[in-house]
């Protein structure tokens, strides 16, 4: 339950609100199963999510996330796509804004690496306890197919509250999702108009 303030609070941080890291996520879906991580170091360590990690300087989100993937589990992902863009707002530390994909086919076997320690997961059975506290809002969605678009505050490692907005699925809620972004990293849309989720 959001704390009385914490929408108010959101909307005014969100103000020329600029990221300080951009990242990446990729959740590997395969026969009712999908690839995550146990981060062993880095933003994040302890926690369980899919692989991904921050932009190099001139590399596009896609590219990151694939090449991410294979650094800590080393599987190639083929033509993810995108699901979801966030931006995750931070009281305390670094603005964070994330590009989130979901990928079907690959090559390799996943592995144990120096940054991390992959595993399958039943779709049902997604370790939400031991993952990032926004993840149990957005993931089953996006694992679903749903395009989203959304803004999470925190206040040391707890979440205050959040907003989440669909756009529906394929690839024209793909299209519309990066239309938001072309051009300015704060992102265009009002995360209050069309919110399922607050």
């Amino acid at each position: 339950m959001p704390a009385p303030d914490a929408p108010s609070l959101l909307d005014a941080r969100l103000q020329d609100w600029r990221p300080d890291l951009v990242g990446t996520l990729l959740f590997l879906c395969c026969d009712d199963r999908v690839l995550l991580i146990r981060k062993k170091r880095g933003h994040g360590a302890g926690k369980i999510n899919g692989p991904g990690g921050k932009l190099d300087p001139g590399e596009a989100p896609l590219r990151c996330a694939v090449r991410e993937t294979w650094e800590e589990t080393g599987v190639e992902v083929m033509d993810p796509d995108l699901a979801a863009i966030m931006r995750f707002v931070d009281l305390d530390g670094e603005q964070w804004l994330g590009y989130v994909f979901v990928g079907h086919r690959y090559h390799g076997a996943p592995r144990e690496t120096e940054e991390a320690c992959p595993q399958w997961f039943p779709v049902c059975e997604l370790p939400l306890g031991e993952m990032w506290e926004d993840d149990r809002y957005w993931l089953p969605r996006v694992r679903a197919g749903e395009v989203l678009c959304g803004d999470f505050l925190f206040r040391a490692g707890v979440l205050l509250t959040h907003r989440l907005r669909s756009l529906g699925q394929g690839e024209a809620a793909r299209r519309a999702l990066l239309a938001g972004y072309s051009g300015n990293m704060n992102g265009h849309w009002d995360p209050r108009e069309g919110t399922d989720d607050a």
